[in-house]
Order: structure tokens, then sequence, then C-alpha cells
């Protein structure tokens, strides 16, 4: 069966489209490695202390990338998600279409670009998909793409063992949640393939969603808002499990922000500034790549920061980490998206029975 994606022209357009930064061949780059080990072991211990939440993984590793490699790793995790859909796409294509293998170089190409493009702008990574037999040592890995973050710190004169610890903090943190909360990865994962089970490839899901981004318009709706072309195709199915993602991931991205500023509160002086630099970066895209971030649903998620912190600050303005420590008990005890949104309701929620008013 011929692949529903042509990997190596992804790999290539994305490489093409990440382009070369400078600083990749900085000095300063040797610095990068030995100092993410010492920072991201030093955020380990920092997470735990603030949060309560340790891993039971063993010790995080760190690993600096390019963004070529930054690439690569990400081809090889969404191969080995989408295993099973594109399977059954290859099934239900194969030898039916004379089409098959222009679609295949159309979403490569989408793919490429994306990827390419978000490989100028992430700053570090944490590779949450583990899979029992591939090799370890290419798994559970936090990435940091130096060239990019070499940048920033030239760019913004950020100093550069601040800036890679409290770097160190927000991705650890991630990794706290995933490995340090036992039920988190599974149900995670689940969500994800949940959404994959439930995808028709039949060309008429396309055509309804164009019919209802139509109807958006004419009601005076936006489109795009709630998670960009994926979720506008999604069926009602698929958009309930999507609704759940975006709430997690709101009060994960959100509890990774509010982790990074108080976990290294007493010794990243800069916190503040790296924070409203990194803020005004995620929403000074305009024109054209604007309108991209939009189909390609990173506004929603640009959103779940801001969205995630403000859920964090009402929840814990009302019962303390206590309160949001109930979110970690278990899959049922997490806010939906529309809690995420108006915190009331997920801490009107958590209450005792008999301590609700009548």
């Amino acid at each position: 069966m011929t692949e529903p994606v042509d990997w190596d022209l992804a790999r290539r357009v994305a490489t093409r489209v990440a382009g070369r930064e400078p600083f990749s061949v900085s000095y300063h780059a040797h610095s990068l490695l030995p100092d993410f080990n010492e920072f991201t072991a030093q955020a380990e211990e920092l997470v735990a202390e603030t949060t309560g939440l340790r891993s039971m993984a063993g010790d995080a590793r760190a690993r600096v990338a390019d963004r070529e490699q930054w690439v690569d790793a990400n081809l090889a995790s969404f191969q080995r998600l989408l295993r099973p859909l594109l399977d059954r796409i290859s099934e239900k294509s194969s030898g039916s279409s004379l089409a098959a293998p222009i679609g295949r170089r159309l979403t490569a190409l989408e793919l490429g670009g994306l990827l390419g493009w978000m490989s100028t702008r992430v700053l570090g990574q944490y590779d949450l998909l583990v899979i029992e037999d591939e090799n370890p040592d290419d798994q559970d890995i936090v990435y940091y793409v130096g060239p990019n973050v070499l940048a920033l710190e030239k760019r913004y004169a950020f100093p550069p063992q601040e800036f890679r610890l409290w770097l160190a903090l927000h991705e650890v943190t991630h990794r706290a949640q995933f490995t340090g909360i036992p039920w988190m990865r599974e149900h995670f994962l689940g969500l994800v393939n949940q959404t994959l089970d439930a995808v028709d490839p039949d060309p008429q899901r396309f055509l309804d969603g164009l019919k209802r981004m139509v109807e958006i318009k004419k009601a005076g709706g936006d489109p795009l808002a709630d998670g960009g072309i994926a979720a506008l195709l999604a069926s009602e199915e698929q958009r309930e499990i999507l609704d759940q993602i975006a709430g997690l991931m709101s009060l994960l991205e959100g509890h990774g922000d509010v982790t990074m500023d108080r976990a290294g509160a007493d010794q990243i002086p800069s916190a503040e500034r790296f924070g409203r630099v990194l803020r005004d970066r995620r929403s000074s895209t305009k024109g054209l790549m604007k309108l991209f971030q939009r189909i390609v649903g990173i506004d929603a998620k640009i959103q779940q920061y801001a969205q995630g912190e403000h859920f964090i600050e009402i929840v814990e303005k009302a019962g303390g980490t206590e309160l949001l420590d109930q979110a970690w008990i278990g899959p049922e005890m997490l806010p939906s998206i529309q809690e995420i949104r108006d915190p009331e309701l997920w801490i009107t929620r958590m209450q005792p029975v008999e301590a609700q008013p009548a």
C-alpha cells in the first residue's frame, strides 16, 4: 500500500521552510547542552517542590536540537501516532483513485510547511509519546531548539543562565504533568486516539465542513475561532473530544506558565520580562502569517495559555492550591473547555454536595 503522506517530501519542505538561523553556528552554542543538562535537573526539583508532582519515569533528559532535528523528531512522532489512521486511509484508497498520488504530495506540502514554520518559533518541547517497542533513548525527551534560544537571547539581551532555567521549568512542568500524574499520559493519548478513530476519510466530510464554515460566517461568527480548519471539519463526535482536549491543554499550558514563574521566582529576576516578551511574540504575528495561524489552529493554542492562567487564578482565589489539585485526582475531575472559560462552573462542581447552596 502507498503511504497517504509523502514523508520524504514533507521533510524536505520543512527543512527548506525552517531555513538556517545564523546563531546556529555561534560559539555560544557550545554552552547550550551543558546548561540545559544542568537546568533540566534543577528544574525537576523546583517543579516538584512547587507543585508536589514528581516524575515516576526517572530523571528528565535534555536534548539540544537544531531546527532540522526538531522537524525529524516531530515527523517521527506524527508517523507513530497517525499509523492506525493512515493504514485505514491506505486500505480505503488503494487502487481506487487517480488523485491519491496528488493527495499524498499535497498533504506532505501542508505538513512540511507547518512543521518548518513552527521550527522557527518553538523554543522547547516535551515529547510525551512513548512507544514500548521503540528505542527508549529516543523517547521521553525534553527538547530545546538551540538556534531559536540563542536568537532570542541575542535579540532581547536576555541573561542566558536565567532564560535557560526559565525555559527548562516550563518543559519540565509538562513532563511532571504526564509522568507524575499516573493516569495523565494514557488519558491524553486516549483522547487523541478517539479523535483519530472517528476520522472518516470520505471526501464528503470536507464538503460538509465547507458548508458549516459558510453557515457560521453568514450568522456573523468566526468559523476558525475554535481550533482552525481541523475543528471545522470535525464530526459532532470529534468536536466533543476536541473540546475535552482543549480543556485539558488549557489547564496544562496555564499550569506550565504559572509553575514556571513560581518555581523560579527566587532565582530568575528577569522572569516577568521573559514572560512579557514571549506573550508579545505569540500575539505579534500579522498579515498572511496571522491567517495561517488561524487556519491551522495555532491562534486557539495561544488562547489556551491565557485562558488556563485565568482559570488557575480564579480557582486558587476560591480555594487555594488544594482546590486546583483536585483536577489531578482523575479524568472525571478535569475542567471542560466551558469550565476553563467560566471557572465558577468547575469550582461549583468540585464542592461537596452538602456544601453547595440549596
